[in-house]
């Protein structure tokens, strides 16, 4: 599978970050990479049986020499194919092309694995007065004008990582979640799926273990180092303070030592927001905001936008990481997937971090801070003092003691957005996802320093933020993204119909720009039509009240013109 890195930067040199990843083929489905085992997510328009399913993809893959196999049905609906060997790229590319010749075919993404993006009164814990990122006025969140009007209660948040290690500043805090890692030989715990969502390290214990070029590494605990930013103890005399320090921590396993996949993460997503799984029991307290510090390379991918629908569907706002490659965020997923919060990380004098995505598709910033210069080697520690201090574990394989450590990167940056929605939901729970992120973007700060690309509309105050609930909330109007789409030329459109909620329930026309010639869109937001020319199109289709109230989607329509 394709290699996708972390999107957090730790301290640790065996965890210091690459840029690699997929190239595009169509604007939907990343390129496999050569040589490894591939599997493929295949969505239907209209779901065949299982039965049918096997007999479709061994036919079509008996002509490449493959033995494709049914894996699972994942919560998003698509199937999930193994090709039954490792194959070139070429191969998979073929076998891609073979299965979406089918006009029930609504897409196919390649399972591509993805990684850690790492990573009132002062409270009394002794270590509050390191976390500058939570109080400094030059380039913190203001957090303390925040805590008198919300703490996070009663606000449950599901960290999608690499699991949890036991940490007496975080233990009261825990919720049941699950380890979603099928892969036993990736988890590192000797089992795939299962209850026990318990983080037993992400080490490898020799060069190129995972295929992709690398020299082993120590374990991150980078999911504990989320978790204590979102919600450590607070005001217990000991350790680091939480952002949302009454709100829950629901630890959801994707990654393992060799990253995670699409299809894992798909299913994570959509259980921790209260959706059902094939054969995971259900969730007991669903979360109403996930944190994925995670990502890799490739615009968004149908399989990743549909979980996400699912989870915002299911009143959960999502908070994704923009990506550390100093790049444009609209080349990296889920950072590049609509109706999610994408987060760049700033550093302590308030300039875009040296390694931050930017770009459009990113929506504000927040502190994540540099553990070293742009200019010191990679993987040393030059200015810990920088960056943002949480709760990890000193284990350089399996869990060794807890301890309190700084790491740097949009996984950083990323809960502090995940904790500041658990303040805004325990003040206000009836805010919808789309208001959440309405609000928080309405009310940040300038950034004190530059962001050359763009860091969304500013730096989040937390305080402006809480402060800003207390008079009426705007109407938002959320368009529901439908995945990248393909067709044929001279072929109909039989009608994809697009839909969008308003929060105040008023009524919505939409209209859209950028659709393949042939094709229109009716006020009630239907696109119908005979594509007339081949090519790829970057569609947007927006939705507004008669209020002016407005909110759009923009996704990529590829027609093939023979």
């Amino acid at each position: 599978m394709n290699s996708l890195r972390r999107v957090g930067i730790a301290t640790l040199a065996a965890t210091a970050l690459a840029a690699s990843g997929l190239a595009l083929a169509g604007g939907a489905e990343a390129a496999p990479t050569a040589g490894e085992h591939q599997r493929l997510i295949v969505g239907y328009k209209q779901a065949p049986s299982d039965s049918s399913t096997v007999d479709t993809a061994t036919r079509l893959g008996a002509n490449l020499g493959l033995k494709p196999s049914l894996t699972r049905r994942l919560a998003t609906g698509g199937a999930l194919l193994d090709l039954g060997a490792r194959t070139s790229a070429a191969t998979t590319a073929r076998m891609i092309a073979e299965l979406k010749a089918d006009p029930n075919v609504a897409y196919v993404d390649v399972d591509q694995r993805m990684y850690a993006t790492s990573v009132a009164a002062d409270p009394n814990d002794p270590e509050y007065a390191k976390q500058w990122d939570l109080f400094e006025d030059k380039a913190g969140m203001n957090l303390p004008g925040a805590w008198p009007q919300s703490t996070g209660s009663g606000v449950t948040v599901a960290v999608i990582d690499t699991g949890y290690v036991k940490h007496s500043d975080v233990d009261s805090h825990i919720v049941a979640g699950y380890d979603f890692i099928s892969d036993s030989t990736n988890a590192n715990d000797g089992s795939g799926r299962d209850a026990d969502p318990s983080d037993p390290g992400d080490y490898t214990t020799r060069d190129n273990e995972c295929g992709q070029n690398e020299t082993k590494h120590n374990s991150s605990w980078h999911g504990t180092h989320v978790a204590g930013t979102i919600a450590a103890s607070t005001n217990n005399g000991k350790g680091v303070a939480g952002i949302a320090y009454d709100a829950k921590i629901q630890p959801v396993r994707v990654l393992g030592k060799c990253g995670g996949t699409l299809a894992d993460i798909a299913d994570a997503i959509v259980w921790a927001s209260g959706g059902s799984v094939s054969g995971v029991p259900a969730n007991k307290t669903p979360a109403k905001v996930i944190n994925m510090s995670l990502g890799g390379s490739g615009s968004c991918s149908s399989t990743y936008q549909n979980a996400i629908n699912t989870a915002v569907r299911n009143g959960t706002t999502v908070v994704v990481a923009a990506g550390n490659n100093n790049a444009d965020a609209a080349n990296y997923q889920p950072s590049s997937c609509a109706n999610v919060i994408s987060v760049a990380a700033s550093n302590r004098v308030g300039d875009k971090a040296f390694y931050s995505n930017f770009g459009k598709v990113v929506d504000l910033a927040a502190p994540g801070g540099e553990t070293r210069r742009s200019t010191d080697t990679p993987g040393t520690v030059t200015t810990p003092e920088n960056g943002i201090l949480s709760t990890l574990n000193d284990g350089a394989t399996t869990p060794g003691s807890e301890t309190y450590k700084p790491y740097m990167g949009t996984s950083m940056a990323a809960p502090h957005i995940a904790g500041l929605a658990a303040l805004m939901l325990g003040k206000k729970s009836e805010l919808t996802p789309a208001q959440v992120e309405q609000v928080m973007k309405d009310n940040v700060r300038a950034l004190p320093g530059t962001c050359s690309g763009g860091c969304g509309t500013g730096l989040a105050d937390a305080t402006k933020t809480l402060k800003a609930l207390d008079g009426s909330i705007p109407s938002t109007v959320t368009v529901t993204n439908p995945g990248d789409q393909w067709g044929f030329k001279g072929w109909a459109i039989s009608g994809l119909q697009i839909s969008a909620t308003a929060s105040d329930g008023g009524a919505l026309t939409f209209s859209a720009t950028g659709l393949p010639a042939g094709l229109t869109i009716s006020t009630s937001g239907k696109i119908t039509g005979t594509p007339t020319a081949g090519g790829t199109s970057t569609v947007t289709v927006t939705a507004k009240e008669a209020s002016g109230t407005s909110g759009s989607t923009t996704f990529k329509w590829q027609i093939y013109g023979f």
